[in-house]
């Protein structure tokens, strides 16, 4: 089955072989695809409301997949055992709502399971979670799609061998919070696209603001101007040879 450009780089992060669980699957077009591509063998479509999750079962039958495709009432990852799931998918929901996810999951997920996420809105605080809380981030990709950007991401909690401690988690400045160290340091060229489309937007904001004289315009200037300043040295990146070192740190 043909997918949407968002939702085909969502299932391309996915690492072929493992049973896959889609939290949120809604129509269970991942899934579906997944399995039938042969890229997995098998997985659980799940979601919190019955009406997708009908729609879902509907689709799995329909192209013959009931046998490899589980359908489930979850509330996130909550009707998950552990090992059930190698991978688990979030996408197409808000920032605040996939930490909680994760963030719940504990007891049901194993520690190195697979996640690609693919929030909605609030990426710097999902990335500061999962730097917070020891996530690793294998890839990171970006699509824009019927005119909006998505950025997504794999990542993977990884323990010590021995002591079962979580390893170090690696740090994040801010632009790279807001923006996608992976992203950065790739170069992607999708990124690119987003941040011109943002320093064109947030300089226009400050064009409107300059011609207001209050003391809300003037703090919203002010943060305005900072915004473009990292926008600015974002961009600075892709105009340089260079490899890429990020020092700056929260």
């Amino acid at each position: 089955m043909e997918l949407s450009r968002r939702l085909q780089a969502v299932a391309d992060l996915v690492t072929p072989g493992l049973p896959v669980a889609d939290v949120g699957t809604d129509h269970g077009y991942i899934p579906i695809y997944l399995v039938k591509s042969g890229k997995n063998p098998s997985a659980i479509a799940m979601d919190i409301n019955r009406g997708p999750l009908k729609k879902a079962e509907e689709n799995i039958a329909r192209h013959g997949l009931s046998g490899y495709i589980e359908t489930r009432l979850s509330d996130g990852a909550a009707g998950l055992t552990p090992r059930e799931a190698s991978c688990i998918i979030a996408a197409g929901m808000g920032g605040g709502l996939i930490i909680k996810i994760i963030r719940e999951s504990c007891g049901h997920v194993e520690d190195g399971t697979e996640w690609v996420l693919q929030p909605q809105s609030e990426l710097w605080k999902v990335r500061r979670y999962l730097m917070e809380a020891g996530y690793r981030t294998i890839a990171e990709d970006m699509v824009l799609d019927d005119g909006k950007f998505y950025p997504m991401m794999k990542v993977k909690k990884e323990l010590k061998e021995k002591d079962g401690i979580p390893n170090p988690s690696e740090e994040y400045s801010f632009m790279e919070l807001c923006y996608g160290k992976l992203l950065l340091r790739q170069r992607h060229p999708v990124l690119r696209q987003y941040l011109e489309k943002e320093y064109q937007a947030k300089n226009d904001i400050l064009v409107k603001l300059s011609r207001t004289d209050s003391k809300g315009s003037a703090a919203r200037r002010e943060e305005i101007s900072k915004e473009i300043q990292m926008t600015e040295k974002a961009l600075r990146i892709f105009q340089s040879k260079e490899s890429i070192c990020f020092v700056e740190k929260l």
